[in-house]
């Protein structure tokens, strides 16, 4: 069983040890904290509802005799419920923060790997890298790319070289970095003896021993002072230049990386000089090995983004701001790759992937399906116990980083300045992410379906345009969705929302938000809370979602579905069946088995629940016949297969074998019937199946 330390901190919290049922410390990191280190001799995992001494309780275990038989955790009650408005209403709350915290451990995930042996390469004017080069020399192993000529040292410590870059890839311990020789002197060759400055008539040389080729009148006076080093070639047949390198540290105003998340061991400070100062002193924190998690899974049988040499899906690739993931074909089959070191855990990638392929995996689904039923499920109870005025939580899905210290800073400005700022309501639940960017629709219906009213995302102005678009893009088809069982609130107010900061330390637009929250109140919950666990496979989690909608639907779906907006998840086919020829080049294109043909007769099939809406079937079709239709049947339409077109067989004229559509054979006779090959009696051999063909074309022979 665990152990809960929870203290009011100094008597500034209401906090009920009655109704928590629980021991109340008033100084547990001070006069109390003697009992905390009886604990740690004990053998039950330890939870401490404090943050802010997490340094101290943490040494404290750390000195400790006998080893901890769990890691010990933590939990945040005070700046989350204890300092706000309504502390006093926040029992419920406390009880499913503490039963968050009690939520096993996420199972480990696989590691990412670096090695870096501290080889930086400086990039950037030389007047500001060679300084920065000279501070670091001593720790790293330095090279320099001056991008504009400065005075360059007379000894030669390190490597310098010059021009410009021409490209840039990597991460840490593995960047390639090339670069193209514009002036004629090469310093990987100069000995800085000076021989060309004196010879040049023009002056055109400088202590930065490149030449001024707007001076230059082309006497190659310095090419002969320099034949016996070789550093001077006016026509260099090969300007290419490249290197390995295991840092980068990027001094240029326009970075060579612009994506808004660059690769560890990449730092871009600019010309800032602080900002030069906090890069240098991270670069020295990046020699030796390094790991980090692997924070996705990808299943290529799924994936959706291309056959037969056509594209289909892309999103995953769209919304990637690390450029980790790149299309891959092979044999006209189209799937991603992803490369686990650029990977930064945003987890876009799989909030927009429609399959399911790419999914996240710190931690996975699943276990924030744990997490979101200890909350509900923990509140829903103490409301109960307590007869409190029905209610059901609103969940509020922030970042473990700059969402947490912006809501965490609001607690305590709320706490100091209640009068104007507003804390987390009572009924407002958190849940922090690796990265907001990763929780998609599966997660917040499925958070709906356990019993939350609501799902407010609180964006803190530092995500990627791509990550707010996916988002916003999700959130209207989750609420497409709610609305077509008529299970949102109306028009004005959806279940599903966004809250957005303009950065992490916007306080007032998120506190205006919560103010508004806090006025309206808790809002009723869709129904019985569901009994179903969320799955890791994304199309599995949403079908037990939509079947527990249908349950609790206040309106009937339209025999035709109802319409959602794209890009959309769910959908079905629309079809010409006067183009359609039936050749079934749209079912060899499905990745998913959405279409699927007949053996026995020419029979096209669709089964709505398998598709995915990726439009290969559409690119693929000769005929132009398919169109995708984002929309939503009910769960018994969607799992039933359905006729799209159907003909019948055309029997070879020699043979009477079946061997295609009378509609395919008549557009043939249309178009090929005028060709010579096939003039007079010939003609008939279009009649034909492929064997009868051939032994009709020998008889002329």
């Amino acid at each position: 069983m665990t152990k809960l330390f929870v203290c009011d901190c100094n008597r500034t919290m209401p906090l009920d040890a009655k109704a928590l049922g629980l021991a109340v410390h008033t100084s547990l990191c001070r006069q109390e904290v003697g009992q905390f280190l009886t604990a740690l001799g004990e053998p039950e995992p330890i939870i401490v509802a404090c943050t802010q001494e997490r340094a101290l309780f943490s040494e404290l275990a750390e000195q400790s005799a006998k080893p901890l038989g769990a890691p010990l955790r933590f939990v945040n009650i005070r700046e989350l419920a204890g300092w706000t408005q309504e502390a006093k209403k926040s029992t419920p709350k406390i009880l499913a923060l503490l039963a968050l915290a009690e939520v096993p451990q996420a199972d480990p995930v696989p590691v990412v790997n670096f090695e870096s042996q501290g080889r930086l390469l400086i990039i950037g004017p030389a007047h500001q890298a060679l300084p920065w080069a000279e501070k670091l020399g001593a720790a790293l192993d330095i090279s320099v790319l001056a991008t504009e000529a400065g005075a360059l040292p007379l000894n030669r410590d390190f490597p310098i070289y010059s021009g410009v870059v021409s490209s840039l890839a990597g991460f840490l311990g593995q960047f390639t970095v090339e670069w193209n020789l514009i002036n004629p002197i090469d310093p990987e060759m100069c000995t800085r003896c000076g021989a060309c400055v004196t010879a040049c008539p023009e002056d055109a040389i400088d202590a930065s021993f490149q030449i001024n080729l707007a001076r230059c009148q082309s006497h190659r006076a310095c090419v002969t002072a320099c034949a016996g080093i070789g550093a001077i070639q006016f026509d260099r047949p090969d300007t290419l230049r490249s290197g390995e390198f295991d840092l980068i540290m990027d001094l240029r105003a326009n970075t060579g990386m612009p994506m808004s998340q660059t690769p560890q061991g990449y730092l871009a400070p600019g010309v800032d000089p602080f900002e030069q100062a906090l890069a240098a002193s991270k670069l020295l924190g990046l020699v030796g090995e390094f790991e980090k998690p692997k924070y996705f899974v990808y299943n290529e049988k799924i994936c959706a983004h291309g056959r037969n040499g056509l594209t289909g899906c892309s999103a995953c690739i769209d919304v990637c701001s690390t450029a980790a993931i790149q299309s891959v074909f092979k044999n006209g089959q189209g799937q991603v790759a992803v490369n686990p070191n650029l990977c930064m855990g945003c987890g876009a990638c799989s909030t927009v992937c429609p399959s399911g392929a790419m999914r996240y995996n710190y931690p996975s689904v699943s276990h924030q399906g744990l997490q979101l039923k200890a909350l509900s499920k923990t509140y829903a109870n103490e409301i109960a116990r307590t007869n409190l005025a029905a209610s059901a939580p609103t969940l509020l899905l922030h970042s473990h980083t700059e969402g947490l210290q912006l809501i965490e800073s609001l607690g305590r400005a709320a706490h100091l300045q209640a009068k104007n700022y507003e804390g987390l309501p009572s009924f407002v639940l958190p849940l922090g992410l690796e990265n907001i960017a990763s929780t998609g629709i599966e997660l917040w219906l499925g958070a709906l379906s356990f019993g939350f009213a609501e799902v407010k995302l609180l964006l803190t102005g530092n995500e990627d345009p791509a990550y707010r678009q996916a988002l916003a893009q999700q959130v209207a088809l989750g609420n497409a969705v709610l609305q077509a069982y008529g299970l949102n609130l109306n028009s004005s107010e959806t279940r599903i929302s966004m809250i957005e900061a303009h950065s992490d330390d916007d306080l007032e637009t998120v506190s205006k938000a919560l103010g508004i929250l806090r006025k309206r109140g808790a809002l009723p919950t869709l129904g019985a809370p569901a009994s179903f666990g969320l799955a890791n496979q994304k199309r599995e989690t949403l079908e037990a979602v939509l079947t527990y909608f249908e349950k609790q639907a206040k309106t009937s779906l339209p025999t035709e579905g109802a319409v959602l907006p794209t890009p959309s998840l769910f959908g079905g086919l629309a079809i010409d069946q006067a183009a359609c020829t039936l050749c079934m080049s749209c079912v060899g294109s499905c990745p998913e088995g959405a279409l699927l043909d007949n053996p026995d007769e020419p029979k096209l099939s669709f089964l709505e629940k398998q598709c995915v809406q990726c439009g290969l079937c559409v690119q693929t079709c000769p005929e132009n016949a398919l169109q995708l239709v984002p929309r939503l049947l009910s769960v018994e339409q969607r799992k039933q297969k359905v006729i799209l077109n159907e003909t019948l067989p055309y029997h070879c004229i020699s043979c009477g074998k079946a061997f295609g559509t009378l509609k395919m054979v008549e557009l043939m006779l249309g178009r090929l019937g005028t060709h010579e090959a096939f003039s007079g009696a010939a003609q008939n051999r279009l009649k034909m199946c492929s064997d009868c063909r051939v032994v009709d074309m020998m008889k002329d022979v």
